[in-house]
């Protein structure tokens, strides 16, 4: 259950009971004690929700309820940024997809993306104008043969693919077996088995020139496998790790990395360790 789920679950019983234990709290929603009375210290620091502690009914009630039972009006819909950034993304991603087969399909989701970010008390056009979503690395290409690549893997098919190498400025013509498809730094990725090699690659699917769907049955690579070998292939380290690379910022410098995620394995403290994969 999300923050904004739990805080009108709470609003909720409150209206119901009236005078609830702490205990329901903790069950119902089904959080920590200690995540229950974060939610309560915003409530009523950040929303003004006139909870208070009701020592002879052993219980939360809202203050001052009025003859006809309101006490207090939670005010909209609001968002974590978490929240906020998921709809505000799908609501982008939905609004640059050209008219076509799904247009009839995707009207009545944007539609409801709209209402959800308009139940905060402010229009679609307010939100998105004072709050932007940068897309960081984006390439302008877009990607020709994605639904054949889309396809072959989810049916489970090799392909034979024309893939330009940026670096050595060279067409390679490889068979691959894919295995996922990866949107990273907003553009996507096929991860394969490369037949040629012998092991596993990814190929940027905008530098695919050619894609002719093959009858063989893909090559399947389990899970954990995919996971031990691109794990550290997306982010500022790639290939397996070969060691420890021990980074010490100044007083100054570390108040601004102290918080960053460079890698899933990272250590910070008094000395800051990244486990290098070079």
């Amino acid at each position: 259950m999300s923050r904004t789920e739990r805080f009108y679950k709470i609003n909720q019983m409150l209206h119901e009971r009236r005078v609830v234990p702490i205990n329901a709290f903790l069950e119902e929603p089904e959080v920590s004690r200690a995540t229950f009375k974060r939610d309560m210290e915003y409530l009523r620091d950040r929303l003004n929700a006139p909870i208070v502690w009701d020592r002879d009914a052993r219980g939360c009630r809202f203050e001052n309820i009025n003859a006809k039972g309101s006490a207090y009006a939670l005010p909209g819909l609001w968002f974590s940024s978490g929240e906020l950034y998921a709809l505000l993304a799908a609501h982008k991603l939905l609004g640059g997809i050209e008219p076509g087969i799904l247009a009839s399909h995707v009207a009545p989701l944007q539609a409801r993306l709209t209402a959800l970010l308009e139940a905060s008390g402010h229009s679609v056009a307010e939100i998105t104008q004072r709050v932007k979503l940068l897309s960081m690395a984006k390439r302008a290409v877009e990607p020709r043969f994605f639904t054949d690549i889309a396809i072959a893997l989810l049916e489970r098919k090799r392909i034979e693919i024309e893939a330009w190498n940026r670096q050595r400025n060279e067409i390679n013509t490889r068979t691959i077996s894919p295995q996922r498809l990866v949107h990273y730094h907003d553009n996507w990725y096929v991860d394969a088995w490369c037949h040629l090699r012998h092991d596993l690659r990814s190929f940027s699917v905008d530098a695919i020139q050619r894609v002719k769907v093959l009858r063989e049955a893909a090559r399947n690579v389990a899970s954990a496998k995919l996971d031990a070998h691109f794990a550290s292939a997306y982010g500022i380290f790639g290939g397996q790790a070969k060691g420890w690379a021990v980074l010490r910022f100044s007083p100054e410098r570390a108040r601004w990395v102290q918080a960053e995620r460079w890698h899933h394995e990272q250590r910070s403290g008094a000395e800051v360790g990244l486990r290098s994969a070079r």
